[in-house]
């Protein structure tokens, strides 16, 4: 499983109902930043722990749920 982590973000601001100005404010960037951080595939941790606690939201879950997922988690 592919995850766009920008994509999942914005999906998860969306179903906040707060503005990307608002969260720009809350994590410290513009809201251009903000914009192109949505086209990202990945961003780095310490940035995902910031946005996840100003959404109330725990983004990482989409990390563990795919290493369940995987192929290679089998341990026969």
């Amino acid at each position: 499983m592919q995850i766009h982590i920008g994509n999942l973000i914005r999906d998860e601001l969306r179903r906040s109902g707060h503005t990307n100005q608002w969260l720009a404010d809350r994590i410290g960037i513009t809201p251009r930043t903000l914009q192109k951080l949505f086209n990202k595939p990945s961003v780095d941790t310490q940035q995902l722990l910031t946005i996840s606690r100003a959404l109330g939201a725990d983004l990482f879950s989409y990390y563990s749920m795919s290493l369940k997922e995987s192929p290679y988690n089998s341990r026969e």
